[in-house]
């Protein structure tokens, strides 16, 4: 398969907290996804793509980046990326690109265009330090208020804050591709439509909703894991979730899969818009597209929510690549190398047939578009991913290599699956000496360039000092707003930080028609 025109349009599509394993092109039995599913047929199917880290910001940083979170300070959601280090956005601004961003990226600081020179949607969350972790504080600490309200309250909804976001990113997505079709003159693009579904609280419009039967949803596939069971990351988040907190029955589990499912049918719709927008402007003769998510989401799988962890449901997200040959051709391949988002970098700018690359020399990732064409020789199969945001106490890291992964919690014990015999990670193989030397080698890779104990003083130091910033935003009226604006009324209609609204919990509260009240009101959360 060759790739024939050095100058494509590149359009990438995001879905945020969207698990591979929730797709039906990943197996799943129950979802729906029409559009994706057709986009699939004439695509490049990574079927273990992960994050590198699994939690929104620092996941985006490092693919736009093109290296690992820790090298470039991508701590927490509160980590700012700095303006000194340069995305994929610069790199293809150089090679004559186009470039837009359309949705969610959750930059924090201010720098809020990285290189894009179009921005016509503003941001769901803060750009402050407001959600600064706090290690000090034990392992409930959880600045964002996240918590099992999301699933304990989850049904359909009429309207919410997520349905106003993805409404105008479906919008000026669409609007984006008529301009460039218009535009007089040849220039190539880059785009990004970023949207926030299927990301929690778990709601979803009535229609989509009503697109599956309650009875059908089905229930995870690992029942809850008692608490002494648990390793000691699980059991961090199990407090920073408030889990303990909440009473969380098989009827708000189904509730809560029933309303992701819905979401992810509502992102399918938008994505299958902006797919057949491109069609009808004659564009997608000519553009790369690329479809994937930031993280994923347990969904209730070992009795865990959201993401933060690197078990499969929150690790593993989906990623495919379709050319204008492969649609031509109708051609869909199905890659089985152990691949991550770090990746994307230096494939996009394969892709777009610059000689870029030796410009970024410090590239964690490896161009995939040699497995897309059958060319690849001796692919590492090797993917990282870091974790160290809120709800965990110590630096803790992820090696995927082949079949087997190795989780390190830094002083605590590690964890080791071998996921060709053992899918759902039931049984840990760290300790086992017929696995020593692979172990061994995991653990090796794992601490490669990555030294737990600096990194630790360095995530306290940094902890510190930004709360002392986002302490002294509250007290100052002048304090900037870094959150970018496309409207006036931006900052009162979505989650701003220090200072400018009443809080997260009341902003979400406040968009959601109709409101559902806590069902914990002795102890109600900060946000759902």
């Amino acid at each position: 398969m060759a790739l024939s025109n050095s100058h494509p349009n590149i359009l990438l599509i995001m879905a945020d907290q969207l698990a591979a394993p929730a797709l039906p092109i990943y197996g799943h039995p129950v979802v729906k996804t029409p559009a994706i599913n057709k986009f699939a047929k004439s695509a490049a199917i990574f079927k273990n793509a992960y994050c590198n880290f699994p939690i929104c910001a620092p996941s985006r940083y490092s693919m736009l980046t093109g290296m690992l979170p820790h090298k470039i300070n991508a701590f927490d959601n509160a980590s700012e990326l700095p303006a000194s280090i340069p995305t994929i956005a610069h790199y293809l601004t150089l090679a004559g690109y186009d470039t837009s961003l359309v949705g969610k990226m959750h930059f924090v600081g201010p720098d809020q265009l990285h290189g894009f020179e179009h921005r016509p949607v503003t941001d769901i969350y803060p750009a402050d330090f407001a959600w600064v972790p706090d290690w000090n504080g034990g392992p409930r600490n959880a600045p964002t208020g996240i918590s099992m309200r999301a699933v304990t309250e989850a049904g359909p909804c009429e309207r919410s804050l997520q349905l106003d976001y993805d409404e105008e990113v479906d919008y000026f997505a669409n609007q984006v591709i008529y301009d460039l079709a218009r535009r007089p003159e040849e220039k190539p693009f880059f785009m990004v439509a970023s949207f926030t579904h299927p990301h929690s609280p778990f709601t979803a419009p009535q229609e989509y909703w009503d697109l599956y039967r309650h009875e059908e949803i089905d229930l995870p596939k690992v029942k809850e894991i008692p608490f002494k069971d648990l390793d000691v990351h699980s059991q961090w988040l199990y407090y920073s979730h408030s889990r303990d907190r909440f009473n969380i029955t098989e009827e708000h589990i189904r509730n809560a899969r029933h309303a992701y499912y819905a979401m992810i049918s509502y992102v399918d719709d938008k994505i299958g818009k902006i797919l057949d927008t491109l069609k009808k402007m004659k564009l997608d003769e000519n553009t790369v597209i690329i479809f994937t998510g930031d993280h994923g989401e347990m969904m209730g799988e070992r009795g865990m929510w959201f993401k933060q962890t690197f078990f499969e449901w929150s690790s593993r997200v989906p990623l495919m690549i379709s050319t204008p040959e492969m649609r031509k051709n109708n051609q869909q391949k199905i890659i089985s190398e152990v691949v991550s988002l770090v990746d994307l970098f230096p494939t996009i700018l394969d892709l777009a047939g610059e000689k870029l690359i030796a410009l970024a020399t410090t590239l964690d990732g490896e161009s995939l578009v040699p497995l897309i064409t059958g060319q690849a020789k001796d692919w590492k199969n090797i993917a990282i991913s870091e974790y160290s945001d809120m709800g965990v106490c110590a630096p803790c890291r992820m090696v995927r290599k082949d079949q087997f992964k190795y989780i390190y919690t830094h002083g605590h014990p590690s964890q080791l699956f071998d996921l060709e015999v053992d899918p759902i990670e039931m049984v840990n193989l760290s300790g086992n000496t017929k696995f020593a030397s692979i172990e061994e080698e995991l653990k090796r890779l794992v601490l490669k360039d990555w030294n737990p104990d600096e990194l630790e003083s360095k995530i306290l130091q940094s902890q510190a000092a930004r709360k002392v910033i986002n302490s002294a935003a509250k007290k100052s009226k002048l304090y900037p707003n870094w959150s970018f604006e496309s409207d006036r009324n931006d900052k009162k209609r979505y989650v701003r930080g220090s200072g400018d609204q009443e809080g997260t919990v009341a902003v979400k509260g406040r968009a959601r028609f109709p409101f559902v009240a806590s069902t914990n009101p002795d102890n109600p959360p900060k946000e759902i």
